[in-house]
């Protein structure tokens, strides 16, 4: 299973920062504060804080919004509305200076309206006082927008996996009984794993031009920057994981309309893996990106490779996407078992305390104890080259003494989401790590039968897989193969109606591949 990237993968020697603007990352940009913020319930909050103190431009760029969402259900704040919606429309009216635009992927808005969202509420919140709401479709077709990024007065920015819409709302504690955790009509959803980062400074200001570049294609207006901020926005609580950081912005943009693709984060991803020493951890929604695959199962094979430890959701979100993204998963776990010759590959699926499945959301990748990376990419080929994509990164250059800190707090961050798994506290995860000496093998021995764990992920407990043509066609790498794959869509459909044992054959899983 081999299959090369459509970009050149970065070759990086030996003690090469990670981190290099123009091939693994956009711009690298001071943040004098680096906060992740893990799950959306500390999200939300902050967001909220930081929104009260805006006073010249907010702006959103996002895949989805539902303008219905508690944005703390737990501490409302007198006189104003608790609802994302309303309160946006309050802020505004209260700071007659101060812009609010809100842009979100075209299609992504059918999600909104099928949720329950009003057209007549989207009208009027586009309508409100210094409130611009507007649909971007500057994509080729069959892609999306999936950045999640907000930018308060250039000052701070966040960046991440979390979506402002329903179901993602949950604390640490993923609670199997939460009665906060309901969508806007009441209906109560499943646990909900998510991540993202708050960053302030130059960082945060980078952010902001990415912003605005992404609201001039898509609506023709350019906006200008902010006037250089005289307040902190930065939220109450919010304690940052590192301080006087250098930040990596890594981008994933399909080439339309005489823009260049551009392919950063598979390349940091690439490099990354290449450059790791003892382990790779990741969080995905998905996992079915060929090329990552490929370069794992490289590392696989060395007999000194890393451990590589993947956390995912049981399925994907929804029957179609489990029956393309299903198939997807389990072609390149085939793969990557076949390259594991020493054993040093595990995914897991987080479970709550009566067992109830966790959804993976979070888009992390450390490795080692020198790269974090928080965004809103997936292990998936859209990721990689088809949809738009954000993501946040910071490096200790090992054997640096000044950032012996940054390597520790790399790691502490490790093993805080680690023992938010497996129900523990993140010390012992370190002093399990430090008497094994392997991160797999502190895994299983904390891990139980029972309660708050880590289970090991069976792929071929799969449900509706779709042809590997339609498969495809949701999960394509570039803008070009999505028509490709619609017309094999369309042959194999002509296939399977001429052969009705075939089409049996299918449905009981029985494949002629």
């Amino acid at each position: 299973m081999h299959h090369p990237s459509h970009t050149a993968s970065v070759a990086l020697t030996g003690g090469a920062k990670l981190l290099q603007p123009s091939l693994t990352c956009w711009r690298v940009e001071r943040a004098a504060r680096f906060a992740p913020i893990v799950d959306a319930a500390a999200y939300f909050a902050h967001l909220r804080c930081a929104l009260l103190r805006a006073r010249h431009a907010v702006l959103f760029i996002g895949w989805e919004f539902d303008t219905r969402i508690k944005l703390d259900p737990d501490h409302p704040l007198p006189g104003l509305p608790e609802e994302l919606g309303p309160f946006l429309s309050e802020l505004g009216r209260r700071r007659p200076e101060l812009s609010i635009r809100v842009l979100q992927w075209n299609l992504g808005v059918l999600g909104t309206l099928a949720r329950g969202t009003t057209p007549l509420y989207l009208l009027n919140w586009m309508r409100a006082r210094g409130f611009k709401f507007r649909l971007d479709n500057a994509h080729p077709p069959g892609a999306s927008h999936h950045q999640k990024i907000v930018v308060i007065d250039d000052a701070l920015a966040f960046c991440g996996g979390i979506d402002m819409t329903d179901d993602r709302w949950d604390t640490r504690d993923h609670a199997d009984q939460d009665m906060r955790r309901v969508r806007p009509s009441g209906r109560a959803y499943a646990p909900f794993h998510d991540a993202a980062v708050a960053v302030d400074g130059a960082a945060a200001a980078a952010l902001g031009v990415l912003a605005r570049e992404r609201w001039h294609r898509a609506t023709g207006e350019r906006v200008a920057p902010p006037r250089p901020p005289t307040h902190d926005p930065w939220p109450d609580g919010l304690r940052p994981l590192l301080r006087d950081m250098q930040v990596g912005i890594a981008r994933t943009a399909p080439s339309f309309r005489g823009r260049p693709n551009v392919q950063e984060i598979e390349q940091l991803y690439l490099a990354a893996i290449a450059a790791a020493r003892h382990t790779i951890y990741i969080e995905s929604q998905y996992f079915a990106a060929r090329c990552i695959a490929e370069a794992m199962a490289s590392r696989l094979r060395e007999p000194d490779g890393p451990e590589i430890v993947v956390i995912n959701p049981e399925r994907a979100m929804g029957w179609l996407e489990e029956a393309a993204m299903g198939r997807g998963r389990g072609r390149v776990l085939a793969h990557i078992r076949g390259a594991d010759r020493f054993g040093r590959f595990r995914i897991y699926r987080p479970v709550t305390a009566a067992g109830q499945p966790i959804y993976v959301h979070a888009k992390v990748l450390i490795v080692d104890d020198c790269l974090l990376k928080i965004g809103s990419s997936n292990l998936n080929n859209r990721s990689m080259g088809l949809d738009t994509e954000c993501d946040l990164a910071v490096e200790a250059m090992p054997g640096h003494a000044t950032d012996r800190s940054v390597a520790a707090e790399i790691l502490g961050l490790r093993d805080a989401l680690l023992g938010e798994h497996l129900g523990i506290p993140p010390d012992d995860i370190a002093r399990t790590l430090a008497r094994t000496g392997s991160l797999i093998a502190a895994i299983e021995s904390l891990r139980s039968d029972t309660g708050r764990t880590l289970i090991p992920l069976d792929a071929s407990a799969a449900g509706v897989v779709l042809p590997l043509s339609e498969s495809e066609l949701l999960d394509p790498e570039q803008p070009e193969p999505v028509w490709r794959a619609v017309l094999h869509a369309l042959a194999d459909r002509r296939r399977r109606r001429a052969h009705p044992l075939r089409r049996g054959a299918e449905r009981t899983g029985v494949s002629s591949e």
